[in-house]
């Protein structure tokens, strides 16, 4: 019988099927192998059940002899198409003799990075309450949800239950807006400065300086109760009047995590920012942006807590700001001081100055949007060039091991040699403060802006502090480091005005709060909004 083989035909070209072979319709399409993850298994099989029952158990064996080996080609393949390879401890030897380095243990800390960007996130979606009386707030504001317990917050005022939501803005609106400003012209200054001592750049870490007390006081006068602004006002020299301290606090306020309030005074076609006695404005926070910041407690002895930590870095601000000037030198601006009646009264006061500045907010030249504020300078330094003005603030530390430390470093081990990352931690903890004070330095016009680094001398005891350092900064320069944009700060001022522009009137006296503006007959025909977080 003839038998015949078929055609056979080589492909030499390459692996795979020979062209001549392959239907029209798969022409020119490159021909894939095997995947590793592909089983190769058998066209036909002839064994029989018990054969594959034995086949299996030894696999199984031997899967577990070699279980050290990988399949370099093909998932469970055939041996005839896979490639195996097995480590050979026997041919393996160490040519270095020395021990292998320890490797250092790491731990995660309660408040790590693992959930801060889910933190932010819920924060700018919760502070979105504004009322009348505008504004948003943070009752709940969550730390980590993992670590920490939940935070309650009590608004900064009460809201009547007949209050009317009449605008709701949401941060993440406010952070979009932007507004080019001029840098403000001087108006009006007054007061004296000292100069600045400048032995305090010189202060390392080791050597620390104590902080001294001071009994010296200043005054924190609202808008409507200066009177050097009641003139500006008469005079018609803008349409809107607010000080740095508050002005900032808005410019900043997608920051904020802590809850807020403004009053607002409309008189006629003019505006008035407005503070209330005792409000935040007054204090300065310790670690609010901290992914763990401080928790109230109901030990009224906790020296940790907010209200605590904020009473002493307010303190520390006030007595560092008198300590490192030099007395013996001053510098007198063209007026006196507006809030001091008598000569007695002056050697009581902190050295300041004040300067009216105004900055024109209109988009276009129909309109009339300018505003005067009243701003601060601390000290001053004599320069080649002229004198250089500064702002003096300090920054605080209590325990970098306690809870609400938000991770920060040891400064006495850390601030000479690592200062960078120092001033790095502080910026994340306390990025609303910083970005405040950057924002009136930059109103102020300051060249300068002091930082001082204060520290407890025991972390048991809030009641003495010594000097570890100080660094100087450009206010703009700063402001760039910390990603802040005072354009933005311009738009959401712009934006709140043109909202209490067009709000209908509200009867005198609803926010019953203590009296912000002591000129009654002022206020015949006013009309009053509370810009409240």
């Amino acid at each position: 019988m003839n038998f015949q083989l078929p055609e056979i035909i080589d492909n030499e070209n390459g692996w795979g099927p020979s062209p001549a072979m392959l239907p029209e319709k798969f022409r020119d399409i490159p021909y894939a192998p095997y995947s590793k993850a592909d089983k190769l298994g058998r066209i036909a099989d002839w064994t029989t059940p018990e054969q594959k029952e034995k086949e299996a158990t030894g696999r199984q064996r031997q899967n577990y002899r070699y279980r050290d080996q990988y399949t370099a080609y093909g998932h469970g393949a055939s041996s005839a198409f896979s490639y195996t390879h097995a480590e050979d401890e026997a041919t393996f030897s160490v040519v270095d003799n020395r021990s292998p380095a320890q490797k250092k243990a790491s731990y995660r800390t309660p408040g790590s990075n693992k959930n801060r960007g889910g933190i932010r996130n819920q924060q700018r979606q919760q502070r979105n309450n504004q009322y009348q009386r505008l504004g948003t707030n943070n009752r709940n504001m969550p730390g980590n949800k993992n670590n920490n317990p939940q935070r309650t917050r009590d608004a900064s005022v009460n809201v009547g239950p007949e209050w009317k939501v009449l605008e709701e803005i949401e941060f993440n609106r406010l952070s979009k807006l932007n507004l080019e400003v001029d840098d403000g012209d001087d108006v009006s200054s007054h007061g004296f400065l000292y100069h600045y001592d400048k032995s305090y750049d010189r202060i390392p870490a080791k050597t620390e300086k104590p902080l001294l007390p001071s009994e010296r006081v200043r005054y924190f006068i609202s808008t409507s109760k200066d009177p050097i602004i009641k003139q500006l006002s008469r005079d018609d020299e803008a349409v809107v009047f607010a000080t740095d301290t508050i002005l900032s606090l808005l410019m900043c306020s997608p920051r904020s995590v802590y809850p807020w309030d403004i009053v607002i005074n409309r008189m006629g076609n003019k505006l008035f920012f407005d503070k209330r006695s005792n409000g935040v404005y007054d204090y300065i926070t310790v670690n609010e942006n901290a992914a763990d910041p401080p928790i109230e407690s109901a030990d009224k002895d906790n020296i940790n807590s907010p209200n605590a930590l904020s009473l002493e870095a307010t303190d520390i601000n006030h007595f560092f700001a008198m300590q490192v000037v030099n007395e013996t030198k001053r510098h007198e601006f063209e007026k006196p001081n507006p809030f001091v009646n008598s000569t007695e009264e002056i050697e009581y006061m902190a050295p300041c100055a004040y300067r009216y500045r105004r900055f024109d907010l209109s988009i276009n030249e129909e309109e009339n949007v300018t505003m005067i504020v009243r701003t601060q300078l601390d000290s001053v330094v004599e320069q080649p060039n002229g004198n250089s003005f500064l702002t003096i603030k300090a920054l605080n530390e209590f325990d970098s091991r306690a809870q609400g430390s938000g991770g920060s470093l040891d400064w006495r081990h850390k601030l000479d040699t690592q200062r960078g990352a120092v001033v790095a931690t502080e910026m994340k903890n306390n990025s609303f403060k910083l970005a405040r004070w950057a924002v009136q330095s930059i109103l102020a016009g300051a060249d300068q802006m002091k930082l001082g680094y204060v520290s407890r001398v025991n972390p048991k005891d809030n009641n003495r502090h010594v000097i570890l350092g100080t660094q100087s900064s450009k206010p703009r320069e700063f402001a760039a480091q910390m990603n802040l944009s005072v354009s933005n700060g311009w738009g959401i001022v712009r934006t709140i005005i043109d909202i209490c522009m067009k709000l209908p009137e509200v009867p005198q006296n609803t926010f019953d709060v203590e009296e912000v503006i002591d000129d009654v007959d002022d206020l015949e025909n006013d009309e009053e909004d509370v810009v409240e977080k």
